[in-house]
């Protein structure tokens, strides 16, 4: 059993205060994504459960071990950085030894991990192999078969794809889930692709400035983000955003932005009925806008397209709604050209609004 608990934790860097009030518990054989930009305190929470940070406040268990104290060798956790930190002068084989010679194992126990780990991960016709004879992907796979081998509680991953090709970072990661399952141990992962955080997390922590904006599942986030910043951090393209002014009364309620308006129905209407302010952020996904052509539109979005980006399964594009700047995606199929005038649909249960002051949900689409 190896659950993780982070309780209040703060670290501080003499004025800058990188990590705040962060409160997290990690269940056993969970894997639980850290996501933000740069400079979110992502990394130094991965390394002060590393043991590689100290804590400036604030405890850190496992299981029901209190480790603020505990040396890193201490802590039978295992890291992959991303720069994998090999070492250039010993081969393979060496690499992946190395953390259980020198806690003295026995040569035999250390021969069969190493080929364990090895033969799981697909990497035993390159043992005898140096560092720099092996691609991008593979120092990525001995560097995690280097910590499989020491059979730890704890998995933590520093942004371990970040140095691969697109195309090998899509496979890398269904591959590291698939480890995951596989090996039923707890991890945590750090990322600042999005993507990838979608995609391998069964729980997803979204920082910013040191603070946890919301944790929950990949979809729940998607679907109800707590504030503007997840909504437009999770999602590719990313979630356009507009001011309008909240007009009308009881169940007829309007958004006038000055270019177009946008009726609300009765189920939204209830859920935002008593909200003081006038003045609101919208938001809605690229995907959320539909282009309309022959068939009469119920809230009509009259936009002009400036450029077309065609990606293969679908086709966005970008332009105005009057003085508004918008993204939509209109299909794979679909016949535009830049200064074009279409008209778009928003799908008004995917409706997000936001406090403008605040910037916290007053309005989400509900998770069905």
């Amino acid at each position: 059993m190896a659950e993780v608990r982070l309780e209040d934790i703060c670290k501080h860097f003499n004025e800058v205060v990188a990590v705040d009030n962060f409160n997290l518990s990690i269940k056993d054989k969970e894997f639980v994504v850290l996501v933000g930009p740069s400079g979110c305190g992502k990394t130094t929470t991965l390394r002060m459960i590393a043991g590689l940070e100290s804590i400036t406040s604030g405890s850190i268990y496992i299981e029901d071990r209190h480790i603020n104290n505990l040396p890193a060798k201490e802590r039978n956790i295992a890291m992959v950085f991303q720069n994998y930190a090999l070492y250039p002068h010993m081969s393979v084989r060496e690499n992946m030894s190395f953390s259980l010679e020198m806690h003295k194992r026995p040569k035999d126990e250390i021969k069969k991990r190493v080929l364990e780990a090895a033969e799981i991960l697909g990497i035993e016709n390159l043992l005898n192999r140096k560092p720099k004879q092996l691609s991008g992907g593979q120092r990525q796979r001995v560097a995690v078969g280097r910590a499989i081998v020491r059979k730890p509680e704890v998995f933590l991953f520093d942004e371990p794809l970040s140095n691969l090709d697109a195309k090998l970072r899509v496979q890398t990661r269904v591959e590291l889930k698939k480890l995951h399952e596989r090996l039923a141990t707890t991890a945590v992962y750090v990322t600042h692709d999005q993507i990838e955080a979608m995609t391998m997390g069964d729980r997803i922590v979204v920082m910013k400035d040191g603070l946890i904006q919301q944790v929950g599942g990949p979809l729940e986030l998607y679907n109800t983000p707590a504030n503007r910043f997840v909504a437009g951090f999770l999602g590719s393209p990313a979630m356009n955003f507009f001011e309008a002014e909240l007009t009308g009364s009881g169940d007829s309620l309007t958004l006038q932005t000055g270019s177009f308006n946008i009726d609300l129905p009765q189920e939204k209407t209830r859920l935002i009925n008593g909200y003081g302010e006038k003045k609101v952020m919208v938001g809605i996904r690229p995907e959320d806008l539909v282009m309309v052509e022959d068939q009469v539109s119920e809230n009509p979005i009259p936009f002009t397209i400036d450029v077309v980006e065609p990606i293969g399964n679908e086709t966005y594009v970008v332009g105005n709604a009057g003085d508004i700047s918008l993204i939509a995606g209109v299909g794979r199929k679909a016949s535009v050209a830049p200064h074009q005038s279409i008209s778009l649909e928003p799908i008004i249960e995917n409706l997000h609004l936001f406090d403008i002051k605040t910037e916290k949900t007053i309005l989400s689409q509900s998770p069905g």
